[in-house]
């Protein structure tokens, strides 16, 4: 007899936030994000509390882009995979054993001076497992329209590895290929799998507000979209000062904000757990914009890679990451105010560093943007741990 999902959980009678990926990933990468944060102000002070082999900034880019997102990335593909395979998900002490990895991870990179070559293979152990366990269920269930996902996994984890490499020979590496490469697969994520859920949960929100004005079906004209970013992004990460990249980005964001136009978002203002969507993926496009006139000179390069950082990354998964916790623990779809205020905090830390990189003599702005991250990410954290930690909204939590 087939098991499904539902039984699977039901089974599990150990702490419920072992019971789903999404559970202890969500919660690990908010926590993660507030608390990198916080000791990378505390770097930038002057006071550096790490034993890590990578330069300041180099730790910095790497626990926000393959520390925190992967962490996200686990959760959220540890959730949707058995949605789209029909297979078991993971739970228990198999799941607690990925998070444990993850958790090696942090611990490895932080103290990573005495034994750089054991924490970079520590820290790469993660994503390998993750990757391998979602090819078994791709595989297994013959769930083959998702192979780019894992095809995309895999270059995020050689994007780590070059990272590693890079400061193991003491470059610079958040100015190289690896960084330029995990960004670049961050960025087509979003916009493969966000091409996914922003027009079908918009449409499903209009559907039910009886509103007719749906978004426009995935098409042809998105492949093409999608084609143009891609190739875009690959002149960027092997010839990232070359005009011709520049133009391309440029042409990638007019396209990705066509895209996005086809998609009813101005219709969604009443909900918030919509127009994130949205707003996160409006940060793509902003992000290619911005990238386009920093390749060509016209604005500064770290205030351009923020959009996509701290914009397109840091505000889709917090999106997604708040949605999925209300959805798969039977909640309502509807944000709360503290959730709104969640989301308006973060797209404030973006809009505060890219001000910054704009004017880099007013330090304040730098100072904000972490302080609002750090609310964004903190109050994700305090307001859907026991959302995290609970099976049913109904059954209260042990204080």
């Amino acid at each position: 007899m087939t098991t499904t999902t539902a039984e699977r959980m039901r089974a599990w009678t150990g702490p419920a936030i072992l019971s789903f990926g999404f559970r202890p990933f969500f919660l690990m990468a908010g926590i993660w994000a507030a608390l990198a944060m916080v000791l990378w102000v505390a770097i930038l002070s002057g006071h550096n509390f790490l034993a890590t082999a990578f330069d300041p900034v180099s730790w910095h880019a790497h626990e926000m882009l393959f520390g925190y997102l992967g962490a996200v990335l686990a959760g959220f593909l540890m959730t949707a995979v058995p949605n789209w395979t029909g297979r078991m998900p993971i739970v228990g002490l198999p799941l607690a054993g990925l998070a444990s990895l993850w958790l090696l991870g942090r611990v490895a990179v932080a103290v990573s001076a005495p034994a750089p070559v054991l924490a970079a293979l520590a820290d790469l152990t993660f994503l390998v497992t993750l990757l391998l366990v979602m090819a078994r269920e791709i595989f297994s269930g013959r769930n083959w329209h998702n192979l780019p996902v894992l095809a995309l996994i895999g270059i995020f984890i050689l994007a780590n590895a070059l990272f590693h490499i890079a400061a193991l020979r003491g470059d610079y590496a958040a100015g190289g290929i690896g960084f330029r490469m995990g960004l670049a697969v961050a960025v087509m994520l979003i916009s493969l799998i966000g091409g996914r859920i922003v027009p079908s949960f918009t449409r499903n929100w209009l559907a039910q507000r009886g509103n007719a004005r749906f978004p426009v079906p995935f098409g042809a004209a998105d492949k093409v979209v999608l084609g143009v970013g891609l190739a875009a992004l690959v002149c960027w990460v092997f010839w990232p000062l070359h005009p011709i990249t520049g133009a391309g980005l440029l042409l990638a964001g007019v396209a990705h904000l066509w895209r996005l136009s086809r998609w009813s978002g101005r219709h969604t203002g009443p909900e918030p757990l919509v127009w994130v969507l949205h707003a996160g993926y409006a940060f793509v496009p902003l992000g290619f914009v911005a990238m386009g006139a920093a390749v060509l000179g016209w604005l500064p390069l770290a205030a351009a890679q923020h959009l996509w950082m701290a914009g397109a990354v840091g505000l889709m998964t917090l999106a997604v990451m708040s949605r999925a916790a209300l959805g798969h623990s039977g909640r309502t779809l509807s944000a709360s105010r503290a959730t709104t205020a969640i989301y308006v905090a973060l797209i404030a830390s973006v809009v505060a560093r890219l001000a910054y990189g704009v004017w880099p003599e007013t330090p304040g702005l730098l100072h904000l943007a972490a302080g609002l991250w750090i609310t964004a990410f903190g109050g994700f954290a305090i307001t859907y741990w026991p959302i995290l930690v609970c099976p049913r909204i109904k059954r209260k939590c042990a204080p």
